[in-house]
């Protein structure tokens, strides 16, 4: 629990873990849930630091979860000036989209504006039990970039192995160079959740806001 009350739950990568936080928040008393993290972008004219705060998210099914509609317009509205902000669907994937093909397929296909693994498993969870919900992503990895073969391999368990990750390296030293960009560009995205945090407009139009 945060100092002001709110309820953060850590959920790690992918659907399941998601949903698992998201219910423990309800279970410990949320009234609303945001999911709250980075994504990697399908829209080209979002570069990393982007902020995405969607009017609905699309799960890997297909279905459609519209975000609360004041609460999302509210924070739009109130994201710190110079930080562009996408307002088009949020995709969730069940597995990470590596390749600038793969990016550009999923933008065809469902006009999302950013991709992420679990913000369709905690809106499943706010539409289940009747509670407000909105996402906040931040772009990480451009429609632009493919993500280096080393950290999609080291992630696909659910969390990143450190361990896969330097043996990837090892093995294909030609990625240092994406991963150090990707390192800076993950700095630029933690930069851009941070004031959106301090903006204070993550709470809901009635209280009790919680993270997952």
């Amino acid at each position: 629990m945060l100092a002001d009350g709110n309820l953060v739950a850590v959920s790690g990568m992918g659907p399941r873990a998601a949903r698992s936080a998201a219910q423990r928040l309800i279970d410990a008393g949320a009234t609303s849930l945001v999911s709250w993290g980075l994504a990697g972008g399908l829209d080209p004219e979002l570069e990393a630091g982007a902020v995405c705060v969607p009017r609905e998210v699309i799960a890997a099914d297909g279905s459609r979860f519209r975000t609360a509609r004041s609460w999302q317009e509210s924070l739009s509205s109130s994201v710190p000036r110079g930080s562009c902000v996408g307002n088009d669907a949020l995709l969730t994937a069940d597995h990470a989209l590596e390749t600038t093909a793969d990016k550009s397929a999923a933008r065809r296909a469902t006009g999302a504006c950013a991709v992420d693994m679990e913000s369709s498993a905690v809106a499943q969870v706010a539409e289940a039990h009747g509670v407000p919900f909105i996402a906040v992503r931040v772009i990480v990895d451009t429609a632009r970039d493919s993500v280096p073969p080393a950290v999609a391999g080291a992630s696909r368990a659910g969390k990143v192995r450190l361990g896969r990750l330097i043996l990837g390296m090892i093995r294909s030293p030609v990625q240092i160079a994406s991963l150090l960009r990707l390192a800076r560009r993950y700095r630029v995205a933690l930069r851009s959740l941070q004031a959106v945090a301090a903006v204070g407009k993550l709470e809901p139009p009635s209280p009790g806001a919680s993270r997952a």
